[in-house]
């Protein structure tokens, strides 16, 4: 089956492409007048990753009046080569009145910004190989643009392979690699000894200058010697020739390899880049932020601290080669991976401006360091933490690093105390749960007996990210504050382990269940499941924090709970992040079946949008040509999916 294009009109002006040309290439975005257009050209709005919108057309008086103004769905079906389509998780772009947003099977399509009318699509067929190792099906989040003079292209991760769009037509750049698109296994290290098909790239790539630079993702069921390594590689964005490569498990005699006891580093891969990375262009730096190393939950076979797994890393975003790091967990037995965007920031602390890069993480840390050392900008203490096991052959890191600013965002540890509390029966009844299990604080190491930790392996933070507003230095998070169990055994004790022909560990998580519940279903600690926390990064503290959705109709409506006054806000656990805007307002999706708004200052909720399915991306802000200022959000997967787009009504 040959790779399609489907091209139908794109309305275009000289004139404006060249105004948003100049506007994006730098990453700005100017609220000009009331009917001037206002692009959102990155998925995190910028280069930065601030996911900051300067719009105030929508503001705390208006945002009430939001109705849902148009949907795009992606129709995408199960195939039966066995691809299934998963979360409709991507962010969209606008550039120059179009919205350019990847679906599940990482088709790229073209809209109108003003009625969501398609005017191209471009179908990689990253099915064609049938379902990829995620098991859970397809999922990707969002293209990234490039400018060659006024020409405007976008590059797509897809599966193993890179490709670069013409932004008008839709089709594949000819002159760039081979008919368009690059093979990303080539050439690596252990090329032959892993297979590229478990590579899955989701997140936009990075762009700086001429180079556009990619990572991949790895999902966690693959394990065995010479599984894929992690790597960064740039290529050049008009030829495809391979500039740099940067692996994150060092080799022998480099820097870092004396944390991999017995020389595991020569056979362990993981520790890969699949969350995005981001550039300052004026210093010349790339941040990247990687995962757990192979394989994720028991670590016997890779002793040490293992460098520059779960590490924030500075590379020379021209040569590849290493400014500073920073380790934010060491010898990973959590899943702990860096799993957000890191975001560049500037504030003032204590009378002196800071240029800063914040990452948030998913045992709920946002660690904030100068942008050219690496310097923290508050002390970041080596703590002990427990360090028992009693899983052959594992040796837990006795440490872990713990910022003393700015305080945990997410709930962290778990005891009998945290047991669900809605009734005394109830709360009785999850203790007696509980004490199955081992329990403790952050990093609590993983069990033969199972121990619940908090938060679970899908944090904390996740991929949806911060936001940040530059004018106030407050820095926005969503936290998914539910457990998981980490219950290690035998890869081969059970027929019907998910590791099974992925796995020649000897050692895996065994996922019965996958989290701690009791009473046929109930989370085994209490409400709330999710956060919304404000951070102000001038002080370092917290300026609110409030509990954030709806939460599980599942658990509102359990027969335990008949006649008990559930919380209106059981927190609703969800990657999915917010974005910031200059009207006073926090959106956010969150995972719930409403797109919310909150009062940046006060984080009051004044607005829901409910919606028929739940939220599944990090929503977007753009005016349209129009004048009119729409916020859009990715809803559903699988076979029911929709690109929402929010908007006041028009004028008549």
């Amino acid at each position: 089956m040959n790779r399609r294009a489907v091209n139908l009109l794109l309305p275009t002006s000289a004139l404006l492409a060249v105004s948003a040309f100049l506007l994006v290439r730098a990453g700005a975005q100017t609220a000009g007048s009331p009917s001037g257009s206002v692009s959102w050209p990155y998925v995190a709005a910028d280069p930065s990753a601030t996911r900051y919108s300067p719009l105030t057309d929508l503001n705390t008086q208006n945002v009430n009046g939001l109705q849902i103004a148009w949907e795009w769905e992606p129709k995408e079906k199960r195939l039966e080569n066995g691809a299934v389509p998963n979360n409709f998780s991507g962010t969209a772009l606008m550039i120059d009145n179009v919205v350019y947003i990847s679906t599940m099977y990482t088709r790229v399509v073209a809209l109108d910004a003003e009625n969501g009318t398609e005017l191209w699509a471009y179908d990689p067929e990253a099915y064609r190989w049938g379902q990829n190792a995620q098991a859970t099906g397809f999922t990707h989040r969002g293209v990234t643009p490039w400018w060659d003079g006024d020409k405007l292209y976008l590059f797509l991760a897809s599966r193993h392979r890179l490709i670069k769009l013409d932004a008008k037509s839709g089709k594949p750049d000819p002159t760039f690699g081979k008919n368009g698109e690059l093979e990303l296994s080539v050439g690596a290290r252990w090329e032959g000894k892993f297979d590229k098909l478990h590579l899955s790239n989701q997140s936009p790539v990075a762009m700086y200058k001429n180079l556009v630079l990619v990572g991949f993702g790895l999902t966690d069921r693959v394990m065995h010697q010479f599984d894929a390594p992690g790597w960064v590689r740039a290529y050049d964005a008009r030829t495809g020739k391979e500039a740099w490569t940067w692996y994150s498990v060092p080799r022998a005699g480099e820097v870092g390899a004396d944390t991999w006891e017995n020389d595991a580093w020569a056979v362990t891969g993981h520790a890969n880049v699949w969350a995005a990375m981001t550039v300052d262009a004026e210093r010349g730096l790339l941040f990247v932020p990687t995962s757990t190393p192979s394989n994720d939950y028991y670590g016997g076979r890779r002793v040490g601290a293992n460098l520059f797994a779960e590490t924030l890393v500075c590379l020379d975003v021209t040569t590849g080669k290493r400014k500073w790091h920073f380790q934010t967990t060491h010898h990973g037995l959590w899943d702990y991976d860096l799993p957000a965007q890191p975001a560049l920031v500037s504030m003032t602390v204590n009378g002196r401006k800071v240029d800063a890069v914040v990452q948030i993480t998913k045992q709920g840390f946002a660690f904030v360091f100068e942008r050219e050392t690496g310097k923290p900008v508050w002390p970041i203490e080596e703590r002990k933490v427990p360090s028992d096991t009693d899983v052959p052959g594992e040796r837990p890191y006795p440490t872990q690093p713990f910022p003393t600013k700015p305080p945990a965002f997410a709930e962290q540890g778990m005891t009998v105390d945290d047991a669900f509390d809605l009734t005394p029966e109830l709360k009785a009844a999850a203790q007696a749960e509980m004490k199955k299990f081992r329990l403790g604080p952050v990093y609590t190491p993983p069990s033969l007996r199972g121990t619940i930790i908090r938060p679970g392996t899908s944090g904390g933070g996740n991929w949806g990210g911060s936001a940040f507003d530059p004018e106030t230095g407050v820095l926005y998070v969503k936290s998914t504050d539910v457990n998981a169990v980490l219950k290690i055994g035998k890869s081969t004790e059970r027929k019907d382990n998910p590791f099974a022909g992925v796995s020649d560990a000897e050692w895996v998580r065994v996922y019965e269940p996958g989290t701690a519940e009791f009473m046929g279903g109930l989370p085994i600690h209490k409400p709330p499941y999710a956060h919304l926390t404000a951070i102000d990064l001038n002080t370092g503290d917290i300026k609110w924090r409030v509990p954030f959705g709806k939460g599980s109709n599942f658990i509102r409506n359990h027969k335990a709970l008949a006649g008990v006054n559930v919380p209106a806000r059981l927190g609703t656990p969800g990657p999915p992040g917010a974005i910031v805007t200059k009207g006073g307002l926090v959106f956010i999706g969150g995972g719930d079946d409403a797109l919310w708004a909150f009062d940046k200052e006060t984080g009051k909720e004044i607005w829901s949008g409910t919606l028929p399915r739940r939220t599944s991306g990090t929503p977007m802000t753009y005016r349209a040509r129009s004048g009119r200022q729409f916020v859009l959000v990715t809803t559903g997967g699988g076979t029911d999916a929709a690109l929402v787009a929010f908007a006041l009504p028009q004028k008549p």
